[in-house]
C-alpha cells in the first residue's frame, strides 16, 4: 500500500512521514505542491500507484479564515475537491481531517458522528465544505474529526502557553470552552488502524476525556515546573479575537470504539508530549 500525505511538514502530516515506511509513504506540501493547482497534484498519481490519499493540507489559522473566509474556502474546499478528484480518478481511498468546529458548540453532551454539523465561523464552515465535496465526490473515504491537535513541531496552543511562561508574559485563558486535547501522533496511529478495521464513513478521533482551555493550560504549567505562574481565567465573550469557536465542541468516538479504535486519556498523553519534550 501506497500513501500520499498533503501537508507533509505540518503538525500532522509530518508524523505520518515520519512513521510509514520511507517506500510507503510519499510526502507533499508548498511550495512544490498546491493542492488548489489540479495539474500540481496530478503529477504526483501519474508517477506512482497511490493506495490511500491522507489529506492534511489545510489552512488552520482560525483567525486568519475569520479574516479572509475566501482564502479558508479557496484552500479547505476548493483544495479539498482538487484531491478528491484525483482520488476519484485513479482509485485512491482519501482520509479527509475535518474539526470540531463544524458544530456549533450549543449541545449539552458530547457530539456524536451522525449529529448535525452548524459552523460558526469560517475556519468550520470551510471545512464542512470539504467534507460535503469529499461524499459527493467519493465512496471510498474516511472522514476524521479532531480537535485541539498538538504536536512536538509546528505552532499550537500549548507551545504558545509555554512561551509565555518562559518569557513571564501574563497569560489569560478561557474558562468556558471546552473540548478534548488531541496528541498528533496517537491521531496518526489511530487513523492508520481506523482504516484497517473500519468501513469507509465519518468518525471522530480524540484523545478520550475533555478540559476547559484553562485547565489544559494550568495542567500544562503544573507539569513542566511552572507551578507558580498564574493564569487569569477570562470567559470566551471577554477574549478580543477574529474567530469565535464552538463554546462546547467535546467530540466523542463513537463509532470509532465499534472497531476497537480506542484513544487514551488526554492526560496520559500530554505527559508522553512533555517527555518527548524534554519537560518532564
Amino acid at each position: 500500500m501506497t500513501y500520499l500525505v498533503t501537508g507533509s511538514k505540518g503538525q500532522l502530516g509530518s508524523i505520518f512521514v515520519d512513521i510509514l515506511p520511507d517506500d510507503l509513504v510519499i510526502g507533499i506540501d508548498l511550495p512544490e505542491y498546491d493542492i488548489t493547482d489540479v495539474e500540481s497534484v496530478r503529477k504526483v498519481f501519474d508517477c506512482n500507484s497511490i493506495d490511500y490519499v491522507i489529506h492534511c493540507a489545510a489552512y488552520t489559522d482560525v483567525d486568519g479564515c475569520a479574516r479572509n473566509p475566501e482564502q479558508a474556502m479557496l484552500v479547505n474546499a476548493i483544495g479539498t475537491e482538487t484531491v478528491a478528484n484525483l482520488c476519484a480518478e485513479y482509485d485512491a481511498t482519501m482520509i479527509l481531517l475535518s474539526t470540531n468546529e463544524v458544530f456549533n458548540g450549543n449541545k449539552l453532551y458530547s457530539y456524536v458522528e451522525w449529529d448535525e454539523p452548524s459552523p460558526i465561523n469560517s475556519y468550520g464552515q470551510s471545512k464542512l465544505a470539504a467534507e460535503k465535496i469529499t461524499e459527493e465526490v467519493l465512496d471510498n473515504y474516511f472522514i476524521v474529526r479532531t480537535s485541539w491537535m498538538y504536536a512536538i513541531g509546528g505552532v499550537n496552543f500549548l507551545h504558545s502557553i509555554l512561551k509565555l511562561a518562559r518569557f513571564g508574559k501574563e497569560i489569560s485563558v478561557v474558562t468556558d470552552e471546552l473540548g478534548a486535547p488531541t496528541y498528533a501522533n496517537d491521531l496518526a496511529i489511530a487513523i492508520l488502524e481506523l482504516i484497517k478495521r473500519a468501513p469507509y464513513g465519518v468518525y471522530h478521533l480524540v484523545n478520550s476525556g475533555n478540559v476547559s482551555r484553562y485547565g489544559l493550560a494550568r495542567r500544562l504549567l503544573d507539569l513542566t515546573g511552572y507551578n507558580s505562574v498564574d493564569i487569569q481565567p477570562i470567559l470566551l465573550g471577554d477574549y478580543k479575537r477574529d474567530s469565535r469557536p464552538p463554546r462546547k465542541g467535546i467530540l466523542a468516538n463513537w463509532e470509532a470504539y465499534k472497531y476497537g479504535v480506542v484513544l487514551r486519556p488526554w492526560q496520559t498523553a500530554l505527559e508522553e508530549f512533555l517527555t518527548n519534550l524534554r519537560y518532564l
